[in-house]
């Protein structure tokens, strides 16, 4: 997994990233070219060719027209009033503070491990409200209601589906980001927030960390449930996942680790080598009640492993490469639909089952900038699949599209109906709804981000990282 160096968020490096695409940039650096080559017959020509690239963008910033900006944006700034100026550039000056602060905790050292409730920096602005939930038939809407309906199923008109968005977006604004205290700084690579709104992380050493679900005990009642593993040799746990009711949880790891675990009463039973395999398992995907489960596990190999869990037993087939034989690096079953799900490689191949990890057939993709890195899904034709360049790759049934959500690796993301969550290498969480673009929460973790979860409902959504890092919206 990549981990991606902490980058500056200060005003000015934000806006001269975005002059140096434009045609000023461009007119500049000709002039300091020229009148660098004419400094051979006269050293004044040096201060000019300075001059010409360094006065614009120091001009430019001062006075802070809409570069780098599209023609909508600008044409909506040139129409502002003085007011909205000073609104923004009060907005600018309070994010700047708040990312001198990030980086200033981040130089000595200081977690934000307090009181357990205490909520992390969170400075909505009115305009951010206000584009939570963006109008009907905006491009982006319109491209995500181009999916394929389901036979029967009800077609909802734009306004019918604006007014579903605006509640979720009301919804979503009346909870916070915060970062919670649990008894570790072992990293955390994997995460499963269950039906019953219960929290299961695993990572380091074998640690399995579980948080009780919000509406029975305490919230952040966080304990260790398992320390080693499994089968008590302290072997990384890289995956786990939760049946249809979240009444059982597998994990899976190293040197062929493979547990399961009673949420009700802790208890776990130790399934390591599964078919006599002692591959490291990358991770895991359950399907199905809990008693009548399907568990498949991925490795390096490229190898699918299926298993199917009854009476107290598992019965495992014989192990299945779906593609060349690539790493595979992430692997996901549809909620609704446990027959149906998807996993990917790190050879920018997609595969898609549809008869709970018995067959795979390529749905893609092409052209991949990164490295596939995680994926999440709906059912059939939904499928979400993230790379480490920062791009989010979507599947629509017949065809991929890729949407920019950051500069770092996108390392875990989430879906449930209305709202898709992700997490980067950089501590970073985006949100994003059916008809908005991709939102960077008002929130950054103090480590790398490696993996999110959430409930079909979004009463409970948690990230998890290195150093134990954990940070949960509800």
């Amino acid at each position: 997994m990549a981990t991606q160096e902490t980058r500056s968020r200060d005003g000015f490096v934000s806006f001269f990233r975005s002059y140096t695409k434009t045609w000023i940039h461009a007119v500049a650096t000709a002039g300091l070219t020229a009148f660098g080559t004419l400094s051979v017959f006269h050293r004044g020509f040096i201060a000019l060719a300075l001059a010409s690239y360094v006065v614009p963008p120091i001009a430019l910033y001062l006075w802070r027209p809409s570069v780098g900006r599209d023609d909508g944006d600008a044409a909506t700034e040139e129409g502002g009033t003085a007011a909205e100026r000073e609104r923004d550039t009060a907005v600018e000056d309070e994010d700047d503070a708040a990312a001198a602060d990030r980086e200033r905790a981040v130089a000595t050292g200081e977690r934000s491990t307090g009181a357990t409730d205490a909520p992390l920096e969170r400075a909505e602005t009115e305009d951010r409200a206000e584009t939570d939930a963006a109008p009907a038939g905006s491009d982006v809407s319109r491209s995500d209601r181009g999916r394929d309906t389901e036979p029967g199923a009800r077609t909802e008109s734009p306004a019918d589906e604006a007014d579903e968005i605006d509640e979720a977006g009301e919804d979503e604004r009346g909870r916070d980001w915060r970062l919670v205290d649990v008894p570790t700084e072992a990293t955390l690579r994997d995460v499963c927030v269950t039906a019953a709104g219960a929290v299961y992380a695993v990572g380091e050493n074998g640690l399995v960390l579980a948080g009780a679900p919000a509406n029975g005990a305490e919230p952040d009642a966080w304990s260790i449930v398992l320390e080693d593993g499994p089968a008590a040799e302290g072997d990384e746990l890289a995956g786990v996942d939760a049946t249809d009711g979240g009444d059982a949880v597998w994990v899976a790891g190293d040197s062929g680790s493979v547990g399961r675990i009673e949420a009700e009463t802790g208890l776990h039973t130790d399934y390591t080598a599964p078919a006599d395999i002692t591959d490291n398992w990358l991770g895991v995907a359950v399907g199905g009640e809990s008693g009548d489960e399907t568990v498949l596990l991925i490795n390096g190999s490229g190898a699918v492993l299926r298993g199917r869990y009854r009476d107290g037993a598992v019965s495992w087939d014989e192990p299945t490469k779906p593609g060349s034989g690539s790493s595979l690096s992430a692997i996901a079953l549809a909620l609704a639909d446990p027959s149906v799900g998807y996993c990917c490689d790190t050879n920018d191949s997609v595969f898609e089952t549809t008869d709970g990890g018995e067959s795979f057939d390529r749905v893609g993709l092409e052209g991949a900038g990164g490295t596939l890195e995680n994926l999440a899904t709906l059912g059939r034709g939904d499928c979400l699949v993230s790379a480490d360049d920062g791009v989010v790759h979507r599947y629509g049934g017949s065809t991929w599209t890729p949407e920019r959500v950051g500069e770092e690796a996108i390392c875990g993301i989430a879906r449930r109906e209305g709202e898709t969550i992700a997490c980067d290498a950089d501590g970073v969480i985006y949100e994003r709804t059916p008809a908005a673009e991709w939102n960077q929460v008002d929130v950054r973790a103090p480590d790398s981000l490696i993996a999110v979860s959430t409930t079909a409902d979004g009463d409970r959504t948690v990230a998890v990282g290195e150093e134990g890092t954990v940070v949960e919206r509800r």
